[in-house]
């Protein structure tokens, strides 16, 4: 498997994300839905990869193409392979190892918060190109949030239909007209979700003002129809309840974070004195690991730049301890459960 040279990743760029049309008669979905994802084992560690490099921007501001895509090679290996060594053997039996040629890929991005501080578009085209040298079809690719408007102010071009991987909002879509219901939530789920057999997260590393920190486990708030609801008390138990959805464990095999542009206070919108080029990803297969590692990431700035821990503050995301509990086990919140892994 050749890497993508530049002239080459402009034209995919081209195909996957330019261009918009109605949606006419509808989108054609593979109704997929897998069974409950098991708990994770009590004594097994969940692997966290942090994965850095200080030149990924270049000398300019932006994020460079083939420094994203070679930083998530060596973050996909390090997670499956335990190397060093990113081979393109290896990050082709990685990629193999999230989705094949059968599946229907929903990228969950978080465009919230604007272009400053939302899914960089490069990290989802790096992503894309994986996937299909693993064999996915483009068209079976679909980039997704709640509203499509958000996600062109965050940098996003809309697509629906054609040959090439899809782009757009649930407000495009819909919600399922069932209520899907776990402990204290009760929500209409996207139909991008539902009709995807495979769920790759794309959260932000940032600050919430209310939650504390809105990551992983919480970027699944954008896939319900009503999640001002479950905003009460810190978001503690909603969203440890709200993933415990099977339609939610039973798809997200991946967690990519997209940590180039990160938020230590003033979440969720964008505060750019209140953010720093981290200029990393963090991947993982454990959300609560996920999610308990990039609070402690935040937590280092904060103590750094002379801020308040978030629980003197009072709001700790101790939803993340709630998801790691033994009525949910959605996975690990404790640092010595978790193998954290910096390439």
């Amino acid at each position: 498997m050749a890497d993508l040279g530049d002239s080459s990743r402009r034209n995919f760029l081209a195909q996957c994300f330019t261009g918009a049309a109605a949606l006419g008669a509808g989108a054609a979905f593979d109704s997929a839905l897998g069974a409950a994802a098991e708990p994770i084992a009590v004594g097994a560690k969940s692997r966290v990869v942090v994965a850095r490099d200080p030149q990924l921007r270049g000398s300019g501001s932006a994020v460079d193409q083939g420094r994203i895509l070679a930083l998530l090679d060596r973050a996909m290996v390090a997670l499956f392979e335990h190397s060093a060594e990113a081979t393109q053997e290896k990050i082709l039996a990685a990629w193999r190892r999230i989705a094949g040629a059968n599946d229907t890929v929903g990228l969950k991005v978080n465009t919230l918060g604007g272009r400053g501080i939302s899914t960089n578009v490069e990290l989802v085209i790096a992503v894309c190109e994986r996937l299909q040298q693993a064999g996915v079809k483009p068209s079976r690719i679909i980039v997704w949030d709640r509203e499509s408007d958000e996600m062109e102010r965050a940098g996003f071009h809309i697509a629906v239909g054609g040959n090439r991987v899809q782009c757009y909002g649930t407000d495009r879509a819909g919600y399922e007209e069932e209520l899907s219901a776990w402990g204290s939530v009760g929500g209409r789920l996207s139909k991008l979700l539902t009709h995807s057999s495979v769920l790759i997260n794309l959260p932000v590393l940032k600050d919430h003002d209310g939650a504390g920190v809105t990551l992983a486990l919480k970027n699944m708030y954008g896939a319900i129809h009503n999640p001002n609801k479950y905003h009460p008390n810190g978001c503690n138990p909603y969203v440890a309840d709200l993933n415990m959805l099977s339609e939610i464990r039973s798809r997200m095999k991946l967690v990519v974070c997209d940590a180039t542009t990160a938020m230590y206070e003033g979440g969720p919108g964008f505060k750019p004195e209140r953010s720093w080029r981290a200029n990393s990803l963090l991947v993982a297969q454990d959300p609560v690991a996920h999610d308990a590692t990039g609070w402690r990431l935040i937590e280092r700035k904060r103590a750094e730049m002379g801020f308040k821990t978030l629980e003197a503050e009072g709001r700790a995301p101790h939803y993340i301890s709630t998801a790691a509990d033994r009525e949910h086990r959605l996975g690990h919140n404790e640092p010595d459960r978790i193998a954290v892994v910096e390439v």
